[in-house]
This record gives structure tokens, C-alpha cells and sequence, in this order.
């Protein structure tokens, strides 16, 4: 009520007359916030508050921003960490005094000390991890962000003791693409992070009990076009392979399968059906497994292709 208040208090001044000049020239100055007459200069209403939206220049060198830059989980310290300026002036730029150098520099040193903890520093170093496997993966932010938030539970509920730092940090990557249903496989983060498959398995299950994480079941279909765009099949082979899927699922053929074989296996029988020739080493390196699951699981599918 107040802000209407006062908006409908702007628009009655503005359209009144001026009480110096009587002249329906009565004007709103941004700038400098004020209500004034643009004949004879009188200020009618003074601060008056911008209620537009604030404006970021992200791209602009000078500092005309209104705000600073969004918080982010990717970042060790949310992006909100503020540096002690290393030059000792004022705002004014005239120089500080001894004493008062001595105090900013004493600030600048446990400044800096903060930031040598064992479990700020070890945050640093996983966030930068999964700020590398992003670009290698092609993973969207929001994987990022969730993984972010996993790895800094797992942090706070001290998991982080005794394992590795990439480990966990591979694992929370993992649950977040599980939760978010992005198909990506272990053996795919764990050579992106260049650890052995073992540990991020090990870790995935320690975060996982641990934090009681909710991860759905990962659908097979979403895997077809991974594997089809790695192994170059056309969008014909693509949607057959999609179908019999589909058909598979709605008789519980899938229940308890790899969804990245049973994928791989639909997709190298629609090739053969449409005479598009792929090999069965080809269709299994697409997807990132043996030869024998792709024969395994063919042997369900066939029947309803």
C-alpha cells in the first residue's frame, strides 16, 4: 500500500501545476531522484526512489553495474568473497596512515590465512575438477550446480576423510546426472577425471547411503541418442530403435537391465532391420560396453522387432 501510495502521489505532482510559475511543467529527473518545475527550476519533491529493475552491464569495462554478479554453488565461496584492497589509500585516493597500514595489513594476513583451511581448500580443488570434466562432457550448468550442492553435504557430513578428493567429487557428478537424468556413464567421468572406475563406484555408493539420495531409475530411451550420435546412425534407425524401446517397456522387458545395453542392443537391431550396416563392436564402443552385452541383450529384443 505504501508503494502505491506513493506512486499515485508522483503522478498527482506531475500533474499539477508548478506553485511558482503555474505552468504544467512539473518533471521527474532520474538522475538525481527529484520532482522539479522545468520552466522555473523549482524542486517540488526531493529522493524520490527509482522503482525500476535493477540494471547489470556485463560487458561494459567501467563499474556502472547496480549489482554484483550472481551467487553460484560452483564457486568455493558462492561468489560473495570480497579482497581487501591491496593499495593503502582511502576512498578519496590520499594515502593511510602507519597505523592504519599496519591494521589493513594485518587484515590482508588472516585474510589469506582464512583461506588455507584443509576443508576450503579441498572444495576449491573439487569444484575446479568439475569445472574441467563440464567442458570434456558437454554437461549443462544445472548438473554442475547439483553436483556442487551434493559434494558440499558430503563435506559437511565429513565423507571427505580418507577418500580421495577427485573420487567424491566424480561421484557427486555422477548422482547429479542420475538425479537430472542427463545419461552419462562412471566409465565416462571416471577417465574425464582420469581415477579408476572402482573409486568413483565405491564413493557413489558411500554418498549415496549416506546423504539418502533419491536418484529415478535412468530410461533407456534417453540413451539412444547418445550412442547414435556417437556412432553416426542415421534419425531413421534413431526412431525405430526408440519404438522398440517403448514396446519393450510396456512389457517389463527392461526391469533390471543396463539402460546404456539395452540401448546400444535396440538400436544395432534397428540397424540391421533398415539395412544400415553396423557392427556390433561399433554400436558397443559407441555406448562404452562389451560386445557380449549387446549379444545379451539382443536376444529379448529380437522378438518384438
Amino acid at each position: 500500500m505504501e508503494f502505491l501510495h506513493k506512486i499515485f502521489k508522483i503522478m498527482s505532482l506531475q500533474e499539477t501545476l508548478c506553485p511558482r510559475c503555474r505552468k504544467n511543467s512539473v518533471v521527474t529527473d532520474i538522475e538525481s531522484h527529484e520532482i522539479f518545475c522545468s520552466k522555473c527550476g523549482m524542486v517540488i519533491e526531493e529522493r524520490v526512489s527509482d522503482q525500476r529493475p535493477e540494471r547489470t552491464f556485463a560487458n561494459s569495462t567501467s563499474n556502472k553495474s547496480h549489482t554484483g554478479g550472481k551467487t553460484s554453488l560452483t564457486k568455493h565461496d558462492r561468489g560473495l568473497r570480497t579482497m581487501i584492497n591491496p593499495f593503502d589509500k582511502d576512498s578519496t585516493g590520499n594515502s593511510l596512515s602507519s597505523s592504519m597500514k599496519l591494521s589493513m595489513k594485518r587484515l590482508r594476513k588472516w585474510d589469506a590465512r582464512s583461506m588455507k583451511k584443509h576443508d576450503e581448500r579441498s572444495l576449491q580443488f573439487a569444484l575446479s575438477e568439475m569445472l574441467k570434466i563440464k567442458e570434456k562432457l558437454s554437461l549443462p550448468d544445472a548438473v554442475i550446480e547439483k553436483a556442487s550442492y551434493i559434494y558440499r553435504k558430503a563435506l559437511e557430513k565429513k565423507l571427505i576423510r580418507g577418500r580421495s578428493i577427485s573420487a567424491v567429487a566424480a561421484a557427486s557428478l555422477y548422482a547429479a546426472c542420475r538425479e537430472s537424468e542427463t545419461p552419462r556413464t562412471t566409465r565416462e567421468i571416471a577417465s574425464a577425471m582420469g581415477i579408476k572406475i572402482k573409486e568413483v563406484t565405491a564413493s557413489y555408493r558411500l554418498i549415496f547411503k549416506e546423504l539418502e539420495l533419491k536418484v529415478p531409475v535412468v530410461d533407456s530411451v534417453l540413451c539412444i541418442s547418445k550412442i547414435a550420435s556417437n556412432a553416426n546412425v542415421s534419425e531413421k534407425t534413431k526412431r525405430f530403435a526408440m519404438k522398440l524401446l517403448k514396446k519393450a517397456k510396456k512389457q517389463n522387458m527392461l526391469a533390471g537391465k543396463h539402460p546404456m545395453g539395452v540401448a546400444a542392443s535396440a538400436l544395432y537391431i534397428a540397424s540391421i532391420n533398415l539395412e544400415e550396416n553396423r557392427t556390433q563392436k561399433e554400436i558397443a564402443d559407441a555406448a562404452g560396453i562389451t560386445e557380449v552385452t549387446v549379444r545379451n541383450r539382443c536376444k529379448s529384443l529380437k522378438k518384438l522387432a
